[in-house]
């Protein structure tokens, strides 16, 4: 099911996104993989130097560049970039 949601927005977006996360700054509250539509976002089983799980994505050509998970994030530590296709 996941991979033909993945695959429609896909399709209908004539945009690219991807996220950047602040690794040493995100607390891991899962917010954003929460909120994120296609569930590419997970935390890291790494920790960062604070001994948070971090937040990544998983799937990098699966981004749709929505920006709920930077919306989301109470610590402002995800940017989102798009790039047109």
């Amino acid at each position: 099911m996941q991979k033909k949601l993945i695959k429609k927005y896909l399709k209908m977006a004539k945009i690219k996104g991807d996220i950047l996360v602040d690794i040493e700054e995100c607390k891991g509250c899962s917010l954003c993989v929460t909120a994120c539509p296609l569930k590419i976002i997970a935390l890291s089983k790494k920790v960062n130097s604070k001994g948070y799980n971090y937040a990544y994505l998983i799937k990098q050509d699966a981004c749709i560049g929505c920006a709920d998970c930077a919306t989301v994030c109470p610590d402002s530590v995800i940017t989102v970039y798009r790039t047109k296709i």
